[in-house]
């Protein structure tokens, strides 16, 4: 534990170096605005992690190029959590009590419900980019989201099926962690509310690669409809041997699924695939756009898990409205003060993500965008407000 906490710190202090410091003479005239990411930058879920520290990395440096925030730098401490909980604290207990930051983000349901208590108990604002679980809501005074929770477009999910496609029996497929086993209630719930029958309702382990024995229980079922409650990991794999048993109804998914690495890995099974997004596409925001070509541009590829990263990108900016608040109204720059910014801001217009409004029950509210997978893409079929 020693030797990986040491690994975690030594690779932190190197991508620490190269973040937020663009515009060196900015940096060397004034003293920083810091703020904390901690994310996965090294296994399992390293290829969504890394890219959506990449989002917040150029968005930081944009601020800077533009002359910061009332002529300081933003600076960004990126610590690895490994989506791991023990390491995510780990993380969370260095920016708070060594790099004294006063506002962090982090993602990962599990990271942060595990990091909650330290922040409420160090008065330091936390603020969810990406984890869905809607538990997150009620972890305390200093944890907020900028992500919509589950709560919003699984519901979507389950009402577009049961009340547009007319889907009657509804078979629920969910990885067996706090994502997973939220998710997948709240679909079961809404689906039955709006009439529906659920006839299947399966876990799996978060370790597993076989998937036989919870398919075979939703075959003998005869859904019409089978949701999947997974992570971008194993969804492919699920959908993969859902299709080699000869199941052959139409799949839903959260927004996990809408990234292009599922459908390169899926290829033919992923026809007819809907997924959800909670961010307005390249077609639909120009910001959004010029984003992708970005990417393009630097990386070859638009990146895994598109609308996570444009939640990322837009954190930085968020950060700054309220390092901004705070300067304009001569407060001190402190967790508690950040926090009460957050609420006294309340609305933010954020470059790739739009109109992001915090409520005083810690949640945000987004349109959801549906998709299906039609000729190998995702074409837009419907947006729930």
């Amino acid at each position: 534990m020693k030797s990986m906490r040491r690994r975690l710190i030594m690779s932190a202090a190197v991508l620490a170096s190269a973040v937020g410091l663009a515009g060196t003479s900015l940096a060397q005239s004034k003293e920083p605005l810091r703020f904390g990411l901690a994310m996965p930058l090294t296994g399992s879920q390293a290829l969504f992690g890394a890219d959506q520290a990449k989002a917040a990395q150029w968005a930081v440096q944009d601020i800077n190029a533009k002359g910061g925030v009332e002529g300081r730098p933003l600076e960004m401490i990126l610590l690895d959590t490994q989506a791991d909980p023990r390491l995510g604290i780990n993380a969370v207990n260095r920016l708070i009590n060594v790099e004294k930051v006063p506002v962090y983000g982090t993602a990962w349901s599990s990271v942060v419900k595990a990091v909650a208590p330290v922040s409420n108990r160090s008065k330091v604002l936390e603020l969810s980019v990406g984890a869905n679980s809607p538990e997150i809501a009620k972890l305390g005074d200093y944890v907020y989201t900028t992500y919509p929770l589950a709560d919003v477009d699984i519901r979507a999910q389950a009402k577009y099926a049961r009340e547009t496609l007319k889907k009657e029996r509804a078979a629920v497929l969910y990885i067996h962690n706090d994502s997973g086993v939220e998710g997948a209630e709240i679909y079961r719930d809404t689906f039955k509310e709006l009439g529906g029958k659920v006839v299947a309702y399966e876990a799996y382990d978060a370790q597993s690669t076989d998937f036989t024995g919870a398919l075979l229980k939703v075959r003998s079922a005869n859904a019409d409809i089978v949701h999947i409650q997974g992570l971008v990991s194993d969804l492919p794999q699920v959908i993969a041997q859902m299709r080699q048993l000869g199941l052959k109804q139409q799949v839903s998914t959260y927004s996990a699924g809408y990234n292009p690495k599922v459908l390169e890995q899926l290829g033919a099974a992923a026809e007819g695939m809907i997924v959800s997004a909670l961010a307005p596409s390249a077609e639909q925001n120009e910001q959004v756009a010029k984003f992708v070509e970005r990417w393009k541009a630097t990386e070859g590829r638009i990146p895994n898990g598109l609308p996570y990263t444009q939640y990322l990108y837009d954190l930085p900016y968020l950060v700054a409205d309220l390092y901004r608040h705070l300067l304009k109204t001569g407060q001190p720059l402190t967790g508690e003060n950040m926090r009460k910014a957050l609420v006294e801001i309340r609305k933010f217009d954020l470059p790739t993500t739009g109109l992001l409004e915090v409520g005083a029950d810690h949640r945000v509210q987004k349109p959801v965008y549906l998709y299906e997978v039609k000729n190998g893409a995702f074409t837009p079929i419907a947006t729930v407000k």
